[in-house]
């Protein structure tokens, strides 16, 4: 076994030297282990806490190569190092997901975790994944079994060993009670919070990251599309949204053959569901003269972007016009202030008066935009990085961010319904700008007689 094992490790270009040495070990861990693992002894399956199953070989690092993988862990030790933390433990599905290049775990009410030390990089999940989390992985992978409570917290320790001092986790994802229980498993260690820190580091994106971002906001454009054509009246919204769906899956598949097709999916709204943002859809059935809200979000191996864009189907009211006219203003000055320099907080503060002028304000619903990456509806958010008045991060290079505004005028008013425009811009080296959404905004262009 654990000649095949190394043998197919050997034939995954994007596996360091140093990463062989770590699965060469775990191999032979878990051939030492073998034997109860494969125990059907009732006591000895009971009393195993953790093992090793590298399940078949190891797998692409995905959307990403193993030097940019490598420099994201390289910069997190430099900053352990400077602050003298012994090791971090991310539990978030978005730092995992960061630190190892694409590994998206699903939770189902069980801990999982990434281990990083100077010396050691462990993701930790449960059993019911099986090798899955092993081999997606790009260094070592251990488990633990449900049977006994706290399991879990038993791994950590387990690889931690007999390190001692700071450890850094992520307060605002640890509950009370997971606090609590690392801090009595971890004797002698004294728990601090990184996730701050790390924020910052994911708010600056590389060239391989803007890459990714780019074809996953070409991919929006294609599910946009998609349900524009799949639009007509008395289509249900679902069926709008399977077709968006459906046509970015099959995309990613062919942009990223290797990678995992997880959390693809598109929110058509129409009517009075287009109201909050985040509205599921519905089987409501739309009708000619609909406001529709078209959202579609390709997650590739949890990198997010996404597109919005308010539609209307066959014509649209004069009051629904004169709104729909209004964001968009907002929309395109608020695309101008992206650059630079500038503080997201003085960008939302004259954003506020241009819909103070326009008499908008007071349908405003959220804030004007914010960061992309590693996140998702389920998980994660760069708050620092959010078009907001409480926010004063300034604006840098290889920040990734969108425009996004949206007032919502209530039902029997003029105009009723929810307006909300999406369009994702990379600041570059030089200042630049670039538009990277290329679906097409406002009247002139979303109105589809069908």
């Amino acid at each position: 076994m654990l000649e095949k094992m190394l043998a197919g490790v050997s034939r995954c270009s994007g596996v360091s030297e140093r990463a062989r040495g770590v699965v060469a070990a775990t191999a032979a861990a878990w051939q030492r282990c073998s034997r109860c693992v494969s125990s059907n002894d009732v006591d000895t399956f009971r009393d195993t806490a953790t093992m090793r199953m590298p399940n078949g070989v190891k797998q692409s690092p995905g959307l990403f190569s193993a030097e940019e993988v490598e420099g994201r862990v390289n910069r997190l030790r430099h900053h352990m190092e400077q602050e003298g933390l012994a090791a971090c433990l991310f539990t978030s599905i978005h730092n995992v997901n960061y630190y190892t290049g694409g590994f998206t775990y699903c939770a189902f009410g069980r801990p999982y975790g990434l281990l990083v030390t100077p010396e050691k990089h462990v993701t930790i999940s449960a059993l019911i994944d099986g090798g899955q989390p092993w081999r997606r992985s790009p260094q070592d992978n251990i488990i633990y079994t449900d049977w006994k409570k706290d399991n879990y917290f038993r791994a950590v320790t387990e690889e931690l060993g007999t390190t001692k001092g700071k450890v850094g986790v992520e307060e605002d994802h640890l509950s009370v009670e997971g606090w609590a229980k690392l801090q009595h498993h971890l004797q002698g260690a004294t728990l601090t919070d990184v996730s701050q820190a790390v924020m910052r580091m994911r708010m600056i994106k590389s060239k391989e990251e803007i890459a990714v971002l780019k074809n996953s906001t070409a991919t929006a454009d294609l599910g946009a599309w998609a349900c524009v054509d799949a639009l007509g009246e008395g289509v249900p919204e679902y069926e709008v949204a399977f077709a968006g769906t459906q046509a970015m899956v099959r995309r990613i598949s062919e942009l990223y053959p290797d990678s995992e097709l997880m959390d693809i999916w598109v929110w058509f709204q129409s009517g009075i569901n287009t109201d909050g943002a985040h509205n599921p859809v519905t089987t409501r059935r739309i009708q000619k003269g609909d406001i529709i809200s078209c959202n579609t979000f390709p997650m590739i191996a949890g990198y997010y972007t996404s597109l919005e864009r308010t539609f209307f189907l066959d014509h649209c009211s004069d009051a629904h016009l004169k709104v729909w006219e209004g964001n968009i203003a907002v929309h395109k000055r608020g695309l101008e202030l992206i650059r630079p320099g500038a503080k997201c907080s003085e960008i939302a503060h004259e954003l506020n008066e241009l819909y103070a002028q326009l008499g908008l304000l007071k349908y405003r619903m959220f804030g004007y935009g914010h960061s992309f990456g590693a996140m998702c509806h389920y998980y994660g958010r760069e708050a620092d990085l959010e078009l907001r008045e409480d926010i004063d991060t300034v604006l840098q290079p290889n920040m990734v961010v969108s425009m996004e505004p949206m007032v919502t005028v209530p039902e029997g008013q003029p105009g009723a319904g929810g307006y909300r425009e999406l369009t994702i811009l990379v600041i570059h080296d030089d200042g630049s700008v670039e538009n990277i959404t290329g679906f097409p905004v406002g009247p002139n262009h979303n109105i589809f007689k069908k």
